[in-house]
Parts: structure tokens; C-alpha cells; sequence
């Protein structure tokens, strides 16, 4: 260990886990940061006591990061911090990777100039390879290509992991091939291949061992295989290597993130000082005490607890609504109230949540931006299936007809649409009449594409008065092939254009079958987007985001809607680490919350049209009851909710579970009844199970099975 460090004015700011993990050298360092817990001063003021205190030429620091923003707010901030600070190499994993293979581009065989691809050059390359191939196909092994790559997986490795068809090796190997042969790489090639670099290259590996007395990773959480491997080459024995992240902020494993890097960075690392920032500056202890419960349940995290100087504030409140109506008008009322409408967030789990929110807001007259993606009705996907909706309506609409006529790819190129359009003008009627018969000009592949249209659309009118307007719809997207065209899509880039075509579907729910159902359908969108009220960025205006897009966020008030098993969590056939991530994911949502935090649950939801029911999450049974305040049915849309005792009748399913009773849970084992209580038309229990868990429960959603305690000894 070297000379210890002064304690220069600017560390005079931080707490004292926050200097300790600054001013900490010598052996491998992980900075476990809560959240909220400083970290990205933490790391700023580690770059400047490096320089300052340790006389570090900044030049030898290598700091990576993930963004491109976060890079720039590092190297910015550590400049004010200490003369040099903007000297030393701050960048996102992947311009580094850029800058290191620009600068040794003749060791690993590439020209000067390469070009970098993004992920539509990778397909427009697999089409060169494979031209026969649709291209739902060609993002799909792209896709997987770009997966093998976060792996550090070559053609040649076991390719299991992103694989179960068996036929990727071959395609990766000629499409690494054919990449080798032009001289670009894509953005996978930008960490795999200075990883080879590094392995292969003793001169080149010395170089950077020489160069690079510390290194730095934030959002280390975040990292996936190459990008750890990537570090592992780069750190000499003698570097200094430090990361910063949270275990428990894990949340993009369907991005590759890998939350091992972080579990097992001891491991890799000997000798490794851990040091946990967890003072929290951002939310008060009720919030934290409900986000710590729930993540208290993962197996898979090293530990930690957040506390804050702000210990006092409102229990977080639990609304337990009958359907996705009560809870949009819980959130307008709660929005009317108070505070600014900006200070409130609403947080889902599916950008297809957005749809009820939006069109409530803009009833209501409330501003409202959306983080992280279009409005509902100006996503690609719907408004493919609208086009064919009002091409349906009005046969003329040739605005609609264009949209659709070749989407998906149907064989009917830009002079045959042209074509058909002046046919139709030529015979003086709609556009599908023109369909309906052979045109001018078309190649016999045309007219056969043509016609084939025209019975479909053709089929959809003729069916558009023997069913309900929401299955009629489905109908729609199902027949004219943009469901398949956008699960495509889906596979490829993890979207969700599915999950919005089906909450297109349920919005035509409440709406009646036929010509007239459709119109008036139609119109309410129309009409809807007509009163759009564009928020800017610095207006009053409400946030509409889903959790992952909340990560590094905060806001006074926050609302957390969508709480049941089906939704979120997914349920299904999850794993036992996809669960894990998912209440990672509400860890990351709740502890957004500054001042107040509202958790809502709906016993019924709208899926495919048809109100479907679901129980409450279970992540609401991991959070103790007495941390939550449950809402009054008054604030949920209906009359004053009242506590009963057990000589009340009418307790239904919950009639036999007063407490003292002993009950089997078939996750949690045995365990006692502790309370029972009537929060309106739902009876709810707490449970105390043997292993120490306590868990609340509505028994109507929930079997509990009575047992003998003594059958329990």
C-alpha cells in the first residue's frame, strides 16, 4: 500500500462510505451503490484523488462507462474537480473499443477507415449471404449473432447459450467471413475483437498493460460476458481496478447483462474490498423500508441495506382496484391534488400500459410526456393495423392504402401501387374495386398480388358484422400478416409491437361490433390525437414511463400501476432468475420515489377484449403490512373502506382463517395467521411462516390451506 492520502477540500462533501471507498488503493475495489446513494460522485471524486492525491498522469486512467450522456457528465465534472481531469480516457465500453482498435488497426487486420455497422447493415449483410431468405429470418440471426458476440463467443464455440436450432454456427461463420473480407465490424465486433487483440497480441497487450495504472467501470451491473473478459485482459496485476454498481439494479439480462460480473467480481478479483454506499439522498425510510423488504427475497445479490437521514414521511399506500378504469381515475385524482402535475410519475410495466393514461390525461386536460417511446397511437405497429381499419371503413382512403398495400412485403412495388391508384381514379371508384380487377401495366406476379389482397380485405368486410369489434380487430392483424410481420420485430430487437397490437385490441373492447362499432372506434382516435398536448421538456406535465426507462430517475411522486401476477411479475414459465430480475426491476421502480410512492393492483384487466382476472403481485405479499397504508375505497372510486373484526359474517373464502390458524402456502410452507382484515369487497390475511417470512394475502386469489400446527412439530 502507498503513503496514505491527505483529505484534500472536496472530499469534504461526502459521507464517510463515500470517502472511504475515494480515497481506498491498492487492492481490487467493488463499490456497492444503492440506489441513491451518490455513486456517480463517488467515481467522479475517485478520478480526481487518483490525480490529485495519488499522481496518477490522467492519461493512465481509463474510466468506462455506458452512455454517451454519463460519459460526457464524468469527464466534465472531473475537470472542475482537478486540473487534467478531462485528460483522462472517459468512454462508453464500445468507443473505447473503437478508439483501441483505430489505433492498432493493422494488428488486428483491418483497415484505418473500417466502418462500424449497426444492426441494420448486419441484415442488409445476412441478405447479401442469404438473399432468399425473408427478412424476419435475417433479423433473427442477426440477432442471435449480436447475442453469441455479448458472450465472446466466435463461430466455432459452443453456441448453445443463444442457439437451440443448430443452425447458427454455419451462418455466423460466413457472415463473420464475408465481414473479415470488406474490413467493418459491428457493434458486438467493437468489444470481441479488441478482446482477441489482447489475447493474441503480447506487443499490444504490454502496450495497454503499461499504459493503464486504473481502471474504472461504472454501471458495472450492467456488464455483460465480453465486456468482463474485455476488463479482465486489460488490468495487469499491477492496475488498479475499481468497479461501481448495484447488484440489486440489475435489469436489462435481455440486453445481455450478466448480474454474475457483479456477484462474482470477488471471485475473479482476490483480494477484493468491498465497500457498500448505503445512505440513501433521494427517498424517505418508509419508501426504502418497501423496496428493502421486497429485494430482501432474491437469493442472487450480495446484501445491503439503504438508509436515509429522511426518516419521516407518508407510508407508501396500496390501492386494490376492481379494473384499469379505477386505477387511471385513482391517478387523475391523485395528480388534481397537490402537487404539480410534473411531480408526478406513472410507471408500468408495458409500453401498451401507456393507452388508458393517455387517453384519460388528454380528457382530463393534464399535460403528459412519455419517456422512452411514441404515443400509443403513433407507434408503428398500430398504426399499421389502423391503416388497414380505415382502408376497411372507407375503401377510398388512399392514404391508408398506401401504407398497407405492400406491408408486409406482398410483391406489389412502388409503379404497381401507382398503378392501381390510377386505375381507381380511371373507373371512378374506390380503390378496392380497382384491387378487385385485373390492372393495366401489372406483371402477372402483380396481378396475382393484387388479387390476393383484394380477397383479403375482401374476407375482413365480409366478417366485420358477425363478431365483436375487439375480435375483429385481432381478425385484422392476424389476416393481413402484421402480426407475424411485427413478432418478427419483436424476436429481433425486444420491443413489445405485439403487446401493443393486442392493447389495440382491447381498446376496441368497449366498443360495439359492425360498420358503426368501427367508425365510432376510429373517430375516438382521431379525435384523441387531435388534442395531443405536446410537453415540452421543462412543462408541468406528468411522466408516463415504464421501470426499465426509469433507471436513474427520481421523482417527488411516484405511482406504480399494474401490480398482479400475469403482469408483473410475468408468471408463465419464468425462471427462477427471471423472477429475480423482475423484482429487481421493482426495487429499481419504488426507489424512483422521493416523497410519496402509490402501489396499484386491479383484480380485473383487459386482455384480448375480454376482461380477464388476475390476482395481486406477489411481490405485495413480500412487503410486511404494516408498512403500507392501504387506500380508502373513496380514493379508489367507491365508498369508505372499513375494518371488521371476526364477529362480522360474510367473510367468504377467508371464513375459516381467523387468527391463530395455522396454514400451508405452497412457496412459503407452513405459517400462522396473524390479522384479518376487510379492505372493501376483499378480505385480506397476514401470514407469519416458519421461515420467517411474513406475507399479506387476499384467500380468494390465493389457496391457503388450513393445517393443524401441531401436524407441523
Amino acid at each position: 500500500m502507498a503513503h496514505p492520502a491527505s483529505n484534500p477540500d472536496y472530499l469534504a462533501n461526502l459521507n464517510d462510505a463515500q470517502r472511504e471507498a475515494v480515497t481506498h488503493w491498492g487492492e481490487p475495489l467493488l463499490i456497492l451503490a444503492g440506489a441513491g446513494s451518490g455513486k456517480t460522485r463517488v467515481i467522479i471524486h475517485k478520478i480526481a484523488w487518483l490525480i490529485a492525491e495519488r499522481g496518477l498522469d490522467p492519461r493512465s486512467i481509463l474510466a468506462v462507462t455506458f452512455t454517451n450522456k454519463a460519459a460526457g457528465e464524468m469527464r466534465s465534472r472531473a475537470s472542475e474537480l482537478v486540473e487534467g481531469g478531462s485528460q483522462a480516457m472517459i468512454r462508453t465500453f464500445h468507443s473505447f473499443g473503437a478508439w483501441m482498435l483505430r489505433r492498432n488497426h493493422a494488428a488486428a487486420d483491418l483497415p484505418a477507415a473500417f466502418t462500424i455497422y449497426d444492426d441494420d447493415d448486419s441484415v442488409s449483410l445476412l441478405r447479401s449471404l442469404y438473399p432468399d431468405e425473408p427478412k424476419g429470418t435475417l433479423t433473427r440471426w442477426a440477432r442471435a449473432i449480436s447475442r453469441a458476440k455479448d458472450y465472446a463467443l466466435g463461430p466455432d464455440d459452443n453456441l448453445d447459450e443463444v442457439d437451440f436450432t443448430g443452425e447458427l454456427a454455419e451462418i455466423y461463420r460466413e457472415y463473420d467471413r464475408r465481414m473479415r473480407e470488406i474490413g467493418n465490424v459491428d457493434f458486438g465486433d467493437l468489444i470481441m475483437r479488441p478482446l482477441q487483440l489482447l489475447r493474441d497480441d503480447e506487443v499490444v497487450r504490454r502496450r495497454f498493460h503499461q499504459r493503464y495504472r486504473a481502471i474504472l467501470v461504472d454501471e458495472y451491473q450492467d456488464s455483460n460476458v465480453a465486456q468482463f473478459l474485455l476488463l479482465s485482459e486489460l488490468a495487469s496485476p499491477e492496475t488498479f481496478i475499481c468497479v461501481v454498481g448495484d447488484d440489486d439494479q440489475s435489469i436489462y439480462r435481455f440486453r445481455g447483462a450478466e448480474v454474475r460480473n457483479i456477484l462474482t467480481f470477488h471471485e475473479h478479483f482476490p483480494g477484493t474490498r468491498i465497500v457498500r454506499l448505503e445512505q440513501n439522498y433521494r427517498s424517505t425510510a418508509p419508501i426504502l423500508d418497501v423496496a428493502g423488504h421486497v429485494v430482501a427475497c432474491n437469493e442472487g445479490r450480495l446484501g445491503k441495506r439503504l438508509w436515509t437521514d429522511r426518516e419521516h414521511g407518508p407510508k407508501p399506500v396500496l390501492a386494490l382496484l376492481q379494473n384499469a378504469e379505477e386505477e387511471v381515475e385513482l391517478c387523475i385524482d391523485l395528480i388534481r391534488r397537490g402537487r404539480r402535475a410534473g411531480d408526478t410519475a406513472i410507471l408500468y410495466r408495458t409500453n401498451a400500459q401507456s393507452r388508458l393514461f393517455e387517453t384519460a390525461l388528454m380528457g382530463a386536460g393534464i399535460p403528459y410526456r412519455i419517456i422512452g417511446t411514441v404515443r400509443f397511437y403513433e407507434r408503428e405497429e398500430v398504426k399499421d393495423v389502423l391503416a388497414i381499419l380505415r382502408f376497411i371503413a372507407n375503401p377510398r382512403d388512399e392514404v391508408s392504402f398506401r401504407r398497407i398495400i405492400n406491408k408486409p412485403a406482398r410483391g406489389i412495388g412502388a409503379k404497381s401501387v401507382e398503378r392501381i391508384v390510377r386505375s381507381a381514379l380511371e373507373r371512378g371508384g374506390s380503390l378496392l374495386e380497382a384491387l378487385s380487377h385485373d390492372v393495366p401495366g401489372l406483371t402477372a406476379k402483380g396481378q396475382n398480388a393484387r388479387a390476393a389482397f383484394a380477397d383479403i380485405i375482401t374476407h375482413l368486410i365480409e366478417e366485420l358484422d358477425r363478431e365483436p369489434l375487439a375480435a375483429f380487430v385481432d381478425r385484422v392483424a392476424e389476416e393481413s400478416g402484421l402480426k407475424r410481420y411485427h413478432a418478427e420485430q419483436d424476436e429481433y430487437a425486444g420491443t413489445q409491437k405485439l403487446a401493443n397490437i393486442d392493447e389495440l385490441v382491447n381498446a376496441a373492447g368497449i366498443y360495439g361490433g359492425g360498420r358503426d362499432g368501427l367508425v365510432e372506434f376510429l373517430e375516438m382516435i382521431e379525435l384523441d390525437g387531435a388534442r395531443e398536448q405536446d410537453a415540452g421538456e421543462d412543462a408541468d406535465a406528468v411522466t408516463l414511463i415504464t421501470m426499465h426507462n426509469t433507471k436513474g430517475l427520481e421523482f417527488p411522486r411516484v405511482i406504480i400501476t399494474g401490480l398482479e401476477d400475469g403482469l408483473f411479475p410475468r408468471g408463465g414459465e419464468e425462471s427462477a432468475e427471471d423472477l429475480e430480475e423482475e423484482r429487481r426491476l421493482f426495487y429499481v421502480a419504488v426507489t424512483r420515489a422521493q416523497d410519496e410512492l402509490y402501489l396499484t393492483s386491479c383484480r380485473y384487466r383487459r386482455l384480448y377484449g375480454r376482461l380477464t382476472e388476475f390476482p395481486p403481485s406477489r411481490f405485495l405479499g413480500e412487503i410486511p403490512s404494516e408498512l403500507l397504508e392501504l387506500a380508502s375505497e373513496s380514493a379508489a372510486g367507491g365508498g369508505e373502506a372499513e375494518g371488521v373484526d371476526d364477529r362480522d359474517g360474510d367473510w367468504g373464502s377467508a371464513e375459516e382463517l381467523p387468527a391463530g390458524t395455522g396454514v400451508f402456502h405452497d412457496d412459503y410452507g407452513v405459517g400462522v395467521v396473524q390479522k384479518r382484515w376487510r379492505h372493501g369487497r376483499n378480505v385480506m390475511v397476514r401470514v407469519r411462516f416458519e421461515n420467517g417470512t411474513s406475507a399479506t394475502f387476499i384467500p380468494r386469489y390465493t389457496p391457503l390451506e388450513r393445517v393443524s400446527l401441531g401436524d407441523s412439530e
